[in-house]
């Protein structure tokens, strides 16, 4: 799923999201609203996870679920 999708279905798709990255805050959740780099960097943040890591995490967990 393209990253447009993503961001316009982000109600169904922050529960998926919440399931890979628990570390991550409902308030976490609903500051990033569909928005590629705030989830990147809410990532970064919680799990200390270098960018280049998480973006190669978001995206072969997009290609997987979304």
């Amino acid at each position: 799923m393209d990253w447009n999708r993503v961001e316009g279905n982000w109600k169904q798709v922050k529960g998926k999201v919440k399931e890979q990255w628990g570390k991550l805050s409902d308030d976490d959740l609903t500051t990033i609203n569909g928005r590629r780099d705030q989830l990147e960097g809410k990532i970064q943040e919680r799990y200390g996870y270098q960018k280049d890591q998480v973006r190669k995490d978001v995206d072969g967990y997009n290609r997987q679920t979304w």
